[in-house]
């Protein structure tokens, strides 16, 4: 497998969306390394900066009277009655399957069934057989420590395997703090977090292929559907799979109507927090909201559709903290001196 230690020699703050990296730019400031980490036994570098209180960062990050300022910090108010802290997920165009995959991991109790399905590991010869779509897949250079002459078959179902290893991992872990560990571990910039993240890509199309075989033989379909295969770019699974799926990562994210395909894939309700969307219906978003009653629910933040991060959600022991101090000020130094 890589080393982690090749992402840092990256030029821009990973933590950072484009927007941000734009701004930095402009005020010519020289490019911040990477945070470390201090649990023992862990790799220094990982791929979610540690939380930081969630209205602290809110007020250095929001200064001003804008509007947009306005309704960013009332939305982090209102997650603060539920989460007490933020971790900021690297940047890289994967920040929403990473959000995502991380706290599924964090998360999960108990195996999904279809994770567990005798068929899970041929999924890429199946789709390859019937669409062709897979002998060209396009891996991140972090995904390069397989043999040359490893087809991207073999090679995507080797982090099929991975996906289901780590998620049983995850859920055989006894205490929260060894789950907390465990994901630390994996979100560590090298090949085995890229090639989870390729993992879920391809579960994404493979999805989609499903999805669309059934809207052509007039069989029932998630709404969606209509508007995932209503566009010019991805009006079949090939199309979709060129023009959006493997581009992430890459040149672009995750589109809205497409975290509806990855909830999906995963059979997960993805509770979003879109922040600049604050006083409207649209605050916290369901992808998808059909499954709510029986599908698992993780959370993720966004303050722009773009860029997702990692809320904390807040224990009974850190409510009881936050009568006394408004923050956690060591970890909250720490992350400041990080970003200036």
């Amino acid at each position: 497998m890589h080393d982690s230690s090749s992402l840092c020699h990256r030029s821009a703050d990973l933590y950072l969306g484009a927007e941000e990296m734009e701004m930095g730019a402009s005020n010519n400031k020289p490019p911040k390394p990477l945070l470390e980490l201090t649990i023992p036994g862990i790799e220094t570098r990982c791929s979610l900066a540690p939380a930081v209180d969630i209205l602290a960062y809110s007020e250095r990050e929001w200064k001003g009277n804008t509007t947009k300022s306005d309704l960013i910090r009332k939305g982090y108010s209102e997650m603060s009655r539920s989460f007490s802290g933020l971790r900021r997920a690297r940047g890289d165009n994967y920040c929403a399957l990473r959000a995502t995959l991380y706290q599924v991991l964090a998360n999960s109790t108990n195996m999904p069934t279809w994770l567990q399905d005798e068929g899970f590991l041929l999924l890429p010869e199946r789709i390859e057989a019937q669409e062709h779509l897979i002998a060209r897949w396009v891996f991140p250079s972090e995904c390069k420590s397989g043999s040359e002459k490893e087809s991207s078959v073999e090679r995507l179902k080797c982090y099929l395997d991975l996906l289901k290893k780590k998620w049983q991992a995850a859920v055989a872990c006894e205490s929260p703090e060894e789950k907390h560990n465990l994901c630390e571990r994996v979100f560590q910039g090298g090949e085995e977090e890229y090639g989870l993240l390729e993992a879920l890509k391809f579960l994404m199309l493979a999805k989609a292929v499903e999805l669309h075989q059934n809207m052509m033989a007039d069989q029932e379909v998630p709404v969606f559907c209509w508007l995932l295969f209503a566009r010019d770019t991805s009006e079949t699974p090939q199309t979709l799979l060129a023009n959006h799926l493997s581009q992430i990562g890459f040149s672009g994210g995750v589109e809205q109507v497409e975290m509806f395909l990855l909830g999906y894939a995963l059979k997960h309700t993805i509770q979003a927090f879109r922040l600049y969307m604050t006083d409207t219906d649209e605050f916290v978003t369901h992808y998808p909201d059909d499954h709510k009653q029986e599908w698992p629910c993780v959370c993720i933040v966004t303050e722009d559709d773009r860029h997702y991060n990692v809320p904390v959600r807040r224990s009974v022991q850190n409510h009881a903290r936050k009568q006394t101090a408004h923050c956690d000020r060591p970890i909250y130094t720490q992350y400041c001196q990080f970003l200036n």
